[in-house]
Parts: C-alpha cells; sequence; structure tokens
C-alpha cells in the first residue's frame, strides 16, 4: 500500500477514539502539552489508565518529563478548544511549550508536578507505575495510576458515571477527524438468559 494510505486506514479502521491533552513539565519546570488518542482503561482496583506514545525521537520531550517527574495529566477536549488542542501535534522545537504557543493555561494542584489544562471540563492527573517499551515497533506504553479527578460540575453522577456528552468531549478517529458523539442508552448488567425481547425494549426499538 501507499505509505499515507496505509496511514490512514489503520489509523481509522477501528473507529472512534478518546482524544486528550497529555499534559508534563521537566525537571527544570519547562511545562509541554501534546495531544494523544491512545488512552485505556486497565483496571479500577487500583485505577490504572494506560497511553501509548509513538517511537522516540531524536527529542520527545513529553516521554523524558514523565519518566523524569512521573507524573502526568489527561485533559479533555471540547470543541472550542479544538483548533489549539489539533496545533499541539505540531514539532515544536524541544523545550518550547505548548501551552504557551496554543493558549492553554495551566493549572496545578499541590504536590503534584505535572500541569492540568484550565479550559478542560476532565481533568486527570496520573503517577507513573510502569513504563514498557515495545520491541515490535518502537512505541512505549506508560502505564499510570489515577491520583486527581477535577471535573466541571454536573460531569460526574452520583453512582459515579461520568458524562462525557455533558462534558462536551471531542473523540477522534484516525489522525485529524474529530467527532461530537451523542449519548444512545445505558443498558443493564448483562445476564444469561435475559429475554431478548427486554433487550429491544431498552434499546427503544
Amino acid at each position: 500500500m501507499d505509505k499515507f494510505y496505509r496511514i490512514n486506514l489503520i489509523n481509522s479502521i477501528a473507529g472512534y477514539k478518546s482524544l486528550n491533552l497529555l499534559g508534563t513539565t521537566s525537571s527544570d519546570g519547562i511545562t509541554n502539552l501534546s495531544i494523544v488518542s491512545s488512552a485505556f482503561h486497565l483496571g479500577s482496583n487500583p485505577p490504572l489508565l494506560g497511553i501509548v506514545l509513538r517511537p522516540e525521537r531524536e527529542h520527545n520531550d513529553t516521554l523524558s518529563n514523565i519518566r523524569d517527574t512521573l507524573h502526568y495529566t489527561l485533559n479533555n477536549v471540547q470543541p472550542e478548544w479544538l483548533n489549539q488542542a489539533h496545533q499541539t501535534s505540531a514539532s515544536y522545537p524541544s523545550g518550547v511549550s505548548e501551552f504557551d504557543q496554543c493558549g492553554f493555561t495551566k493549572e496545578y494542584v499541590p504536590a503534584f508536578k505535572a500541569p492540568f489544562v484550565q479550559q478542560s471540563s476532565i481533568r486527570i492527573g496520573l503517577e507513573v507505575r510502569d513504563i514498557i517499551g515495545m520491541e515490535i515497533n518502537g512505541t512505549t506504553i506508560i502505564i499510570g495510576e489515577v491520583i486527581h479527578i477535577l471535573t466541571d460540575s454536573g460531569v460526574i453522577g452520583e453512582d459515579g458515571f461520568t458524562d462525557h456528552e455533558k462534558a462536551e468531549s471531542i473523540v477522534v478517529n484516525g489522525l485529524d477527524a474529530y467527532y461530537l458523539p451523542k449519548f444512545k442508552v445505558r443498558l443493564p448488567y448483562a445476564k444469561p438468559g435475559i429475554n431478548s425481547s427486554l433487550k429491544s425494549q431498552v434499546h427503544g426499538v
């Protein structure tokens, strides 16, 4: 296949992915912000999330900062900030802060080194629990434990469910196609033997 055809195909074939701004800081206090679409749930007890970072380049401030400080943040992207979030994917020189270049405001909590994005309605602070180098393609998997969760009012329900429609969280397909998903339905916990007609009613069919 043509290189760019293959990139577009394999990046988009699995469907929508979550979209986050990954915030870090260097040991010298220089902040970094990059857009990522690889976050995944790993477990709830302890609360673990993973991300996949692209193969290491000559300078990779994000990965270096995570290794140095062991702290990083994941922040959702809302529609009014999409263009600025996309701009963080540009290859700025090492030591240049995308917070400053792209117009985002840094937010900190005590005793946590990485900056949150003030403009995000969901802001997650994580501490590194494992770093896994993938020999097959040179990517790096970062496993982090959730230490802080900051959200706008009403985003998390009484049962702990996070309402990403209310949070206006953008999702992405491929590398550059962005969507604003709409809520369809929440289904009950599945058990063997449940009547299929009940499922149809829950789906609204």
